[in-house]
């Protein structure tokens, strides 16, 4: 075996019991969101067949739909009939809508994928250069004002609520200036893509000014390494320095504590979805509980959970790329 050979088998090793590891944590985080799913909704008060059957019912009535609907089963025996429809691909049936939940969720998934998932690419492509711009601009304690006027400003732009923060672009662009159409695309599909600016930058201001303060802390403490004082010495291109030697040794632990902060907007997706009046998941979600309709809540909360879980391994993928020490799960 050539050296060449021999360094791609650690690697392929590496990258092996990473895959074993995230396949055995996805399992466990999909057994967890079933358990939750299914005792979340015996939270709810309410009996949902008396809503069903309507104001005029009698008992009987009541009766014969919590029969038709499983009700009456014992709780263990609906687990098991829940968790064996759902591992044969079947996530229920709507109470309300009489339909199947799988074709309910997944046609409101893409309005809250798309926000989500764009909201996280223009929170990595604006913090990180943002954060770096800072750090190296403020180097060795220049340009203080600076500084303490980007503290300030993130600080208290991270601070303000997601829903206040949409309903103040909501104010200001759309019914103030009215330079960004405030209705979804699902009512006024002329509007595009330009229905999405919105809801995204509602969602991705706040987590914005987090990361970017992490990378610019990143930064200052990277700038002063001894390898970065070296690539000074040998006048190397301003440049080359920040791309080629600070940038990768900063997003590691930048990428770490930003997976935190990226899975969490899928949370803050839900929120923002109710001011912009998105007929995603977080309105559907809404809707089914007001409406106890339990497999349409057990079928988005299990959705919304695994797409976050998605998105913290893609975290890990990229951290696995950029630095390979990161696939042995020790990273700080």
């Amino acid at each position: 075996m050539n050296s060449g050979e021999a360094g791609q088998c650690p690697a392929r090793a590496l990258w092996l019991r990473f895959a074993v590891r995230r396949f055995a944590s996805l399992v466990a985080i999909f057994v967890a969101l079933l358990v939750v799913a299914f005792l979340i909704v015996h939270l709810i008060p309410g009996d949902p067949a008396v809503g069903l059957a309507g104001a005029n019912a009698d008992r009987a009535d009541v009766e014969r739909l919590r029969q038709q609907l499983g009700l009456d089963l014992p709780i263990w025996q609906q687990f098991l009939n829940y968790v064996g429809d759902v591992f044969s691909g079947n996530l229920g049936t709507s109470f309300q809508y009489r339909q199947p939940v799988e074709t309910i969720v997944f046609n409101r998934l893409p309005f809250t994928a798309t926000i989500a998932l764009a909201g996280i690419v223009v929170v990595l492509l604006v913090a990180i250069p943002l954060g770096m711009l800072v750090g190296v601009a403020t180097r060795g304690g220049r340009r203080s004002w600076l500084d303490t006027v980007f503290g300030a400003v993130t600080g208290f732009l991270d601070s303000v609520p997601g829903y206040i923060m949409a309903s103040f672009l909501v104010v200001v662009f759309a019914l103030g200036i009215g330079f960004l159409p405030l209705f979804p695309p699902a009512y006024a599909p002329r509007f595009g893509a330009a229905s999405y600016v919105l809801p995204v930058a509602a969602i991705a201001l706040g987590p914005i000014c987090t990361v970017s303060r992490v990378v610019r802390r990143e930064t200052a403490v990277v700038l002063e390494e001894d390898y970065m004082r070296t690539a000074r010495g040998w006048r190397l291109p301003a440049l080359t320095r920040h791309l080629r030697w600070a940038l990768p040794n900063l997003l590691t632990s930048t990428l770490t504590l930003s997976g935190l902060v990226l899975t969490g907007m899928i949370g803050g997706a839900i929120v923002i979805e109710s001011v912009f009046a998105l007929p995603g998941l977080g309105s559907g979600i809404i809707k089914a509980i007001l409406d106890r309709d339990y497999p349409v809540i057990q079928g988005m909360v299990i959705v919304i959970g695994m797409i976050a879980a998605v998105v913290n391994l893609l975290v890990d993928v990229l951290l696995g790329l950029i630095d390979p020490r990161t696939l042995g799960g020790n990273h700080v």
